[in-house]
């Protein structure tokens, strides 16, 4: 199985990062975060310190299975302000790869890669603005699949953002079994 990469900025949401991580990595699938700084120790949005596998330099995402953004204040920013990071999702998406965000990125930083015009998505509460001026069509739901980006709306959603990624990657099964096991009523 390829590998799957969740990026880390200054400002990142926990909750989505690390437990799509957990759920993820529940399925058996190979995850890995990366910090889009020169430190692998990264600050999420509400203080909490989670310390990346790779820093972007020292990674080779071009085989990735999936590219996820998650979100947060200033973290989604930090994100899109990520030239490096940009151009990696930007080859990836371009060559057919899949992406997935969450919370903010989904407006801050896929719209504006052109990653969601024509397709549905949903956001953020807040950022709806952003994700339209993508081209994107809002809907409002926990997660919204559209072919190979998937695309979720806050931090309570991550659960079924990260089941929504093994359904894609793995099978609806193997996804009800992960979540069966962590009693989580879907």
């Amino acid at each position: 199985m390829k590998t799957t990469y969740i990026f880390l900025a200054p400002g990142f949401e926990e909750i989505e990062a690390l437990a799509t991580t957990d759920v993820l990595r529940r399925a058996g699938m190979a995850v890995e975060l990366v910090s889009v700084t020169d430190d692998p120790e990264v600050c999420g949005a509400n203080g909490i310190s989670a310390v990346a596998d790779f820093t972007l330099d020292e990674v080779d995402c071009s085989d990735a299975e999936w590219l996820i953004c998650p979100g947060g204040m200033p973290g989604a920013t930090n994100l899109h302000e990520c030239k490096a990071l940009n151009d990696l999702l930007v080859a990836h998406y371009n060559a057919g790869g899949r992406v997935a965000a969450i919370c903010a990125a989904p407006a801050v930083v896929l719209a504006p890669l052109g990653f969601l015009n024509g397709r549905s998505a949903t956001c953020y509460p807040g950022f709806e603005p952003a994700l339209l001026a993508g081209g994107a069509s809002h809907v409002p739901e926990r997660v919204v699949v559209d072919g190979n980006v998937i695309t979720a709306n806050g931090p309570s959603s991550a659960i079924p953002f990260a089941a929504a990624i093994i359904t894609e990657t793995l099978g609806a099964e193997v996804a009800q079994q992960v979540t069966d096991g962590m009693l989580v009523n879907m």
